[in-house]
C-alpha cells in the first residue's frame, strides 16, 4: 500500500544519511521504524510525579514568587 508523509526536511536529511550509512534505503528505514513502534504493544504509562507539598501557617490564598519558591523547595 502506498501513503504520504511529510517529513520535515531536517529530519528527512538525517534519514537519508542514515538510511546510507546503514546500506540501506530510506523506505527500508522508516518499515523499521513502524515494524518497531507496532510490535512494542500498548505504551507504559509515565511513572507518577509527586510534587512537594508546600505547608502554610495561614492556608488559603499563598503569594508566591520565584525566590519564595527558592527558599521552600531546594532544586539541585
Amino acid at each position: 500500500m502506498r501513503t504520504t508523509v511529510d517529513i520535515p526536511d531536517p529530519v528527512y536529511r538525517r534519514l537519508k544519511s542514515r538510511a546510507a550509512s546503514e546500506g540501506s534505503s530510506a523506505k527500508e528505514l522508516i518499515l523499521r521504524g513502524v515494524e518497531q513502534v507496532l510490535k512494542g504493544g500498548p505504551r507504559k504509562s509515565r511513572r507518577r510525579v509527586r510534587l512537594p507539598v508546600v505547608r502554610s501557617k495561614r492556608p488559603g490564598k499563598v503569594r508566591l514568587d520565584n525566590a519564595k519558591i527558592y527558599e521552600v523547595i531546594s532544586f539541585p
